[in-house]
């Protein structure tokens, strides 16, 4: 092996206990609060699925609405968080830019939050006057539409609450605070279970309100969950210390650099959920069986992935506290060993992926043909999943944790739109190939931008300098 080619394979593998632990003290909470969020929503569809296939698929759509808002509040949570991140470093460095570093903080965390509270109150009103039409968008059925018509009227205020918890976890998680919101959220969970339990299915003494009733469970265990993180944010915590009163506070002198950093995240991740929507309409359109199988991969998928989207929020935490810190060097230093993290996350998701597959697709009872396509997905997946969770980690995290939301804004949605999308479309009603080299198709982009991720961390240009906006 050449002596270069070993140099760089020393850059992502260091023995350098301090780092791995301090990423994974962030990392595994933040992956455990996601497993939280899977079984919520299982348990949600075993308790509504006892209604009958008409109250789960107007549950299940009206949620594809207010999913959109979910998406819009993890790009206005992690857009800020990289400024957080870095204001938050800066403050820890004790480099005479203290104070400067916290008022632009409170600033980021201002802003977010009204414009969080401007974007439910949009999503409320279009949930409240025009209900009928937004099940329209999603289906023709009569029945359906009007279960959902009553599961969005007991959701209008849910918007306020899910968002504004939500943003305040992703900042609180970027100056360190994980463990709490992991508690909220087992806390949600049983709020969720009790409350579904009472008022779907009229015990304790509760009327039977079936559909309504999951709306109103799913609101209580958000009510929970932004009372007791807003409560912590406004009146306990001690590192952004930003108060009720903090919401009204002047926020001109950060506005430039919070659309420059901030919004270039918001509309990525959107855009990147319509093309993922894309993907899905394509593998839709491939067929029922195709459906199907696709259908049995996707708990697998979910749960190999949790701990890379822990380590990836973690990335760009570390990376932002330590540029902020000032230390460009030990920037770099972490940045190839979170590639090198991403190879390894990856290699052991594959081997977990194809130990497991056999086990999973013979749990059910389905068609041999669907059997078969189901073996080929999960081979597809297994070795997809090492180039997503290195360019995961090194997009959502490091990359994005170095202010480079600008580029990422393009390349995201370049790779998807130009290549992955047109190539599985090809694949798939074009050239008729098999299952597993339809979803290489759809999922190419994940290999492709794993090659951009090692060029652009090798290039620096991905380190931003960032202004506390403030003179």
């Amino acid at each position: 092996m050449p002596a270069l080619a070993v140099m760089e394979f020393m850059k992502l593998f260091q023995n350098n206990p301090a780092f791995y632990k301090g990423v994974f003290s962030l990392a595994l909470p933040i992956a455990l609060q996601s497993l939280i969020s899977i079984g919520v929503n299982m348990l949600d569809t075993i308790m509504v699925g006892r209604l009958g296939e008409a109250a789960l698929s107007a549950t299940s759509l009206a949620n594809s609405f207010i999913s959109i808002y979910h998406i819009f509040c993890m790009g206005l949570g992690m857009g800020a968080s990289v400024l957080v991140s870095r204001y938050w470093g800066m403050k820890k460095a004790a480099s005479g830019h203290e104070e400067k570093a916290s008022h632009a903080l409170k600033q980021t965390v201002c802003l977010m939050l009204r414009i969080t509270l401007g974007l439910a109150a949009i999503f409320a009103l279009l949930t409240f006057f025009m209900p009928d039409t937004l099940m329209k968008m999603y289906t023709s059925e009569k029945e359906i539409i009007k279960l959902g018509d009553i599961y969005f009227r007991w959701s209008v205020v849910t918007y306020f609450f899910l968002g504004t918890s939500l943003v305040s976890t992703i900042v609180l998680r970027s100056v360190g605070q994980v463990k709490l919101p992991l508690y909220v959220s087992i806390g949600a969970f049983f709020v969720n279970l009790g409350a579904n339990y009472t008022f779907i299915f009229g015990k304790f003494g509760a009327p039977r309100m079936e559909i309504a009733g999951a709306a109103l469970g799913t609101l209580i265990a958000r009510l929970f969950e932004a009372a007791m993180i807003l409560g912590y944010l406004f009146y306990k915590d001690k590192n952004i210390r930003f108060r009720f009163k903090d919401l009204f506070m002047k926020t001109g002198t950060l506005i430039g650099e919070y659309i420059k950093i901030s919004i270039p995240v918001l509309i990525s991740d959107a855009i990147l959920a319509i093309g993922n929507n894309s993907v899905a309409m394509v593998i839709g359109h491939l067929g029922a069986t195709f459906v199907a199988a696709n259908a049995i991969t996707s708990v697998t998928q979910q749960l190999s992935t949790v701990v890379i989207q822990g380590v990836s929020q973690a990335g760009a935490i570390v990376t932002g506290q330590t540029l902020g810190i000032g230390d460009k060097n030990k920037t770099m230093q972490q940045g190839w060993m979170f590639f090198g993290l991403g190879l390894a996350l990856g290699t052991i998701s594959a081997i977990f992926i194809m130990c497991v597959s056999h086990p999973i697709i013979s749990s059910y009872k389905v068609a041999k043909e669907t059997e078969n396509i189901a073996e080929q997905l999960m081979l597809a997946i297994s070795l997809i999943i090492i180039f997503q969770a290195t360019n995961s980690i090194m997009t959502k995290g490091v990359l994005r944790g170095g202010g480079d939301t600008k580029i990422l804004m393009l390349a995201d949605n370049l790779f998807l739109w130009v290549l992955a999308i047109p190539l599985g479309i090809l694949a798939g009603f074009v050239f008729h190939w098999p299952a597993f080299w339809i979803y290489v198709g759809l999922k190419s982009d994940q290999i492709v931008k794993t090659f951009w991720c090692l060029i652009r961390l090798k290039s620096e240009k991905w380190i931003k300098k960032i202004s506390t906006g403030k003179n």
